[in-house]
């Protein structure tokens, strides 16, 4: 009797991971309107891609027939991912995107953000149960065209489409609040196929469903969200969650031998193995307090962090030194606060940002060898911010972020201050500049005109965008959920085709 409980057990406990394999991120996945041909998904845990098929008459009139794959979501969310049909369609209406629904039924009120094969792009939604389906013509935001990236938000009653091709800012393209859905809705992806008699197919990538909170949340006082290690390439836009908590982490580093990422957590700092796995801790001896500043000398020997002492000013931020192995710190600023942003290429130097007047606004750019000597102060704003420099590979250039043009943007200086130039001119608020090994690219943070220029909060809508280091338009890479915390210190890879960061979910 034994045996056969084991045994039942064990086909349970493998239909369970079979399921999940199947579905990814989402509880489940079923045909809704019962179409004459049954769809299905398959999600490749490779790169974490979903192939969705389905058949049906179409998402229109008063009730549905199509291929879903959801979860029950309550509350605020923002559903983004890349899509595309494949194939060449048997008819030019066949759809694919994100849809929010009240219920399984085939005639429950419903938001779609769609794809069509044909490449119209748009809003449609019923407004309640058995309603018939408003089409985006109908409101004052018409349709688009051709677009992969497409984006749901949920904020309250009101649902916002908007949507972007590779490289570009995300558009708003639709809004509405003549919907009545439950707080707690189904919220997933679908294909149609707009013919019963036929299946189509399509794909999905870079999925996430992110729970937002209200943007007068303050992450340091209000309360966590949990946290997301992302891998990304940046020059195919395909990203890999590895690593994910309920609680707080930050700011990964790559590890000199590229097997390996750096991050901080609950004032630690930890390495985990850039595909995923078991998280070990550092020996940082006393210093059980660092912060998000971080980074890794040009030579790989080195630690540099920003461990807070109590009692001091802003929190007492202090630099400090260690081998890579871990070891005792050894102190190279005496006054705080000092947050970490760089390594000079020699080995013997940093540079950082600092409060110098005590209750001044101003932050201004130091640099200091770490055997000792005195700091050196690079830029003088007397009420503005300069943060995040870093130095390039060569040397011959210090990256940074500064308000110093009225809003946050992205310049870079000579080693001694001298030379001071803009980089970037959007009316995005871009902080930390992060320059790959090979000296030809940057990648930065980018706030929207929201938030205030001197501030870079959690929990956040952001963009991560690449440029030339030469100089020349930058380009969007990755649309996330974040802000403080996700990519404050240096993370490229050492072959220059990969950064990690961190995002994050209610």
């Amino acid at each position: 009797m034994k045996s056969i409980i084991f045994i039942a057990l064990a086909i349970m406990s493998q239909l369970a991971k079979s399921q999940s394999a199947s579905t990814g991120i989402f509880e489940r996945n079923a045909d809704i309107g019962n179409p004459k041909i049954k769809g299905s998904v398959l999600f490749d845990q490779k790169d974490q891609s979903y192939q969705i098929t389905g058949g049906g008459y179409n998402i229109w009139f008063n009730r549905d027939e199509f291929h879903y794959a959801f979860s029950k979501i309550k509350g605020d969310f923002i559903l983004t991912a890349n899509v595309k049909l494949l194939g060449n369609g048997k008819d030019p209406h066949r759809k694919i995107g994100w849809m929010v629904r009240a219920s399984e039924q085939e005639d429950a009120a419903q938001m779609s953000a769609v794809v069509h094969g044909d490449g119209l792009t748009g809003m449609q939604w019923r407004r309640m149960r058995g309603a018939y389906m408003r089409d985006p013509e109908d409101e004052i935001f018409p349709a688009k065209r051709n677009a992969e990236i497409i984006q749901l938000e949920r904020s309250g009653k009101i649902f916002i489409m908007r949507i972007a091709n590779p490289g570009e800012p995300l558009q708003e393209v639709g809004r509405t609040s003549m919907i009545e859905m439950p707080e707690e809705a189904l919220a997933g992806l679908f294909v149609c196929s707009h013919n019963p008699d036929v299946k189509e197919e399509g794909m999905a990538w870079n999925v996430r469903i992110e729970r937002t909170v209200p943007d007068t949340h303050d992450g340091y006082r209000d309360g966590v969200l949990s946290s997301r290690m992302e891998v990304m390439n940046v020059f195919d836009g395909k990203r890999k969650i590895i690593y994910e908590d309920a609680g707080r982490f930050e700011a990964p580093n790559w590890m000199p031998d590229g097997k390996r990422l750096l991050f901080n957590q609950e004032g630690s700092i930890y390495s985990i193995p850039v595909e995923g796995g078991i998280r070990g801790k550092l020996n940082t001896g006393f210093a059980d307090r660092n912060n998000n500043d971080h980074l890794i000398s040009f030579d790989g020997k080195m630690l540099g962090i920003s461990h807070h002492l109590n009692g001091r000013p802003g929190g007492g931020s202090t630099v400090y030194v260690l081998p890579l192995t871990g070891g005792t710190p050894t102190l190279v600023t005496d006054s705080t606060p000092s947050y970490l942003h760089g390594w000079n290429p020699n080995n013997k130097e940093v540079v950082y940002t600092a409060q110098r007047i005590s209750k001044s606004p101003a932050y201004n750019i130091y640099k200091k060898r770490i055997d000792g000597g005195a700091e050196v102060q690079l830029t003088f704003n007397n009420a503005g911010l300069a943060d995040g420099p870093e130095f390039s590979p060569d040397g011959k250039y210090i990256y940074f972020n500064s308000t110093q043009s009225g809003t946050m943007q992205i310049w870079r200086m000579k080693p001694d201050g001298s030379g001071q130039e803009q980089i970037t001119f959007s009316e995005h608020n871009n902080w930390f500049p992060h320059i790959s090994p090979d000296g030809k690219w940057i990648v930065f943070i980018s706030f929207p005109v929201t938030v205030a220029p001197g501030d870079h909060p959690f929990y956040k809508r952001v963009m991560l965008q690449l440029m030339p280091a030469s100089g020349g338009a930058p380009r969007v890479i990755a649309y996330l959920y974040g802000g403080q915390g996700t990519i404050n210190t240096p993370s490229w890879s050492p072959d220059s085709k990969h950064i990690a960061f961190v995002s994050n979910s209610k």
